[in-house]
């Protein structure tokens, strides 16, 4: 773990974290054993061409799991985060064969003194497009 920051150092705006996430099928095979979804939207490239999908996509919940890593990182101990909600705004293609990148940047939206806590909103995309909106995560310092 690393030092956790000091919260009177902190401003609106700072930008705490940036990451690129690799996600590829066997990330999504581990997932859905992990998880239990076996939807084949996340697995079989017909089934999700025949709703509507430009593929097999990402389960919405393992790009909201690996992108709060950013935060947790930056926060230098997990159980510093004490909320964290998103809302899921686009779809992220896995190809067959490579990986899609889920670009995170992490900024500090508020700082809240008097319960130590800071607000941090999360900017997550792939190939330029928001893939979650009002990502944010609450962290008690």
């Amino acid at each position: 773990m690393s030092a956790r920051p000091a919260l009177a150092e902190l401003a609106v705006g700072d930008v705490v974290g940036t990451r690129t996430i690799e996600l590829d099928r066997a990330a999504l095979v581990r997932y859905a054993g992990a998880s239990g979804d076996l939807n084949p939207i996340h697995w079989d490239e017909r089934f999700a061409a025949a709703v509507g999908l430009p593929g097999v996509i990402a389960h919405g919940m393992l790009t909201m799991g690996s992108v709060v890593g950013v935060v947790a990182d930056w926060a230098g101990d997990p159980g510093a985060v004490v909320s964290y909600q998103t809302r899921f705004t686009k779809p992220v293609p896995v190809p067959p064969e490579g990986t899609a990148a889920v670009e995170v940047s992490a900024a500090v939206g508020a700082v809240d003194a008097e319960a130590g806590t800071v607000r941090v909103d999360l900017t997550v995309t792939h190939d330029g497009v928001k893939v979650l909106g009002r990502a944010q995560a609450v962290v008690r310092l």
